[in-house]
């Protein structure tokens, strides 16, 4: 059964509160509105919310974000340059508009981008930039009330986790005997959620009539693809700031459902894995869990949900490693992936200096190393081994030799040369995390 929350603690002096919530937006969460998050408000429900989302240094706080993370224009084909030229004007109408409630999302401009090692591509949805401060800024004003009571073994797209704690709690289990697994797949989860389900989970920490009808314009916000217009009638909007939280709303109950069943589930978004003792209680999860998002307006992938006893072969995939018979490695698709970026740093007939290239491949091995460096020794050699076989096809195509490195190549260049030319090695990275530490 899930432990009841612990009380939180009244701050003893100024700056407490603030320090356990640093990471709300100080220009709309004050530390009386924290303490006030902390010991409940009346009823558990918010109201006159508006009014902070509009704020200006709210919406600056929001810019500043969509800044920072980037992004191409949307449909208005307004950069985030060209908007911040007229910053303080672009910022005056979005609130007006907002204060009045005559605030319209754009629409969303569609583009495909390939999968990792398929011929199948996956939508990605581009927001206009004005669009993408607005669901920031109202992001800044929901994210706390909301967090406050999301469950701990939820890691997608919250302050202050991620996928590495998501892992390190489906090790912890696995080490505890929780040798069955349910890996389940919601079928289009981010497209599927049933829009007035949704509202009615936002609605009951929310009473803002203002901000609820903002959830409901994005909600209706139309996708442009080509010279092709719709309005998708379920699922949250493609590539939105606000999409992450509405979708953990979503599915907070069943998050709180299944602890309080006793059920070990690890989150991440849609992405979640329930490790049990048994088959049978791992038959009852996804039986479980089956009802509930039938009950919801769900469903779950007949072809990608599974039951898995991870002491034998097969195993299974989550957050980007394969689990198998007490090992993890990285999977696939995400060693594919890694080999598309390097394949596009060393083609043979390229312009840069052999240290050039190299710098390029360590950024992208050291950042990938970071997260996969957890495998087994096993899945590292050979990946090194490619990674050298493809500068030295550069060094051969130098040399006005055609094809891919081979034969004399590795005597050419041994691997030597290239510790010597200070690539990043895998294999060599990994033997010295597991070196004890000397004093």
């Amino acid at each position: 059964m899930e432990a009841t929350p612990t009380p939180v603690p009244k701050a003893k002096q100024v700056g407490e509160v603030r320090a356990r919530w640093a990471w709300a937006e100080p220009s709309v969460w004050t530390e009386r509105m924290l303490t006030a998050l902390e010991r409940g408000v009346k009823g558990g429900i918010w109201f006159s919310l508006i009014d902070k989302v509009y704020s200006r240094r709210n919406l600056h706080a929001a810019f500043a974000q969509v800044k920072a993370n980037g992004g191409a224009a949307g449909v208005d084909q307004v950069t985030i340059e060209k908007f911040a030229d007229n910053l303080e004007a672009n910022l005056r109408q979005v609130a007006e508009q907002l204060a009045a409630g005559k605030y319209q999302p754009q629409a969303v401009r569609r583009k495909w981008i390939p999968k990792p090692e398929s011929k199948q591509q996956r939508p990605l949805g581009i927001p206009t930039v004005r669009d993408r401060v607005v669901q920031g800024a109202l992001r800044q004003v929901l994210e706390p009330i909301y967090e406050r009571d999301f469950a701990e073994h939820s890691y997608g797209f919250r302050p202050q986790r991620g996928c590495k704690q998501a892992l390190r709690r489906v090790d912890e289990l696995l080490k505890a005997g929780c040798s069955w697994v349910v890996d389940a797949d919601i079928a289009n989860y981010f497209d599927t959620i049933p829009h007035e389900k949704l509202l009615e989970q936002v609605a009951q920490k929310v009473a803002d009539s203002s901000v609820l009808q903002l959830i409901t314009a994005m909600l209706k916000q139309g996708v442009m693809e080509m010279l092709k217009y719709w309005t998708p009638l379920t699922g949250t909007p493609q590539g939105a700031v606000i999409s992450p939280l509405l979708a953990n709303i979503y599915l907070n109950p069943l998050d709180h459902e299944l602890a309080g069943s006793g059920y070990e589930m690890v989150r991440y978004a849609d992405d979640f894995v329930i490790l049990c003792r048994s088959q049978a209680e791992a038959r009852a999860a996804l039986a479980y869990v089956a009802a509930w998002t039938t009950q919801v307006g769900l469903q779950l992938h007949d072809e990608k949900t599974r039951i898995v006893d991870v002491t034998q072969g097969g195993g299974f995939e989550f957050l980007g490693y394969h689990f198998e018979r007490g090992y993890r490695w990285p999977r696939r698709k995400s060693e594919a992936k890694l080999r598309a970026t390097i394949r596009r740093h060393t083609k043979r007939r390229n312009g840069h200096s052999l240290q050039t290239i190299i710098s390029k491949v360590n950024q992208t091995l050291t950042g990938w190393f970071e997260y996969f460096k957890h495998s087994h020794k096993t899945a590292f050699p050979p990946l090194d081994k490619w990674i050298r076989m493809r500068l030295r096809s550069i060094l051969r195509q130098r040399r006005k030799r055609k094809g891919r490195a081979r034969g004399t190549d590795n005597i050419l260049w041994p691997n030597a040369f290239f510790v010597q030319q200070g690539l990043f090695n895998l294999s060599a990275a990994r033997a010295a995390l597991r070196q004890p530490s000397r004093r």
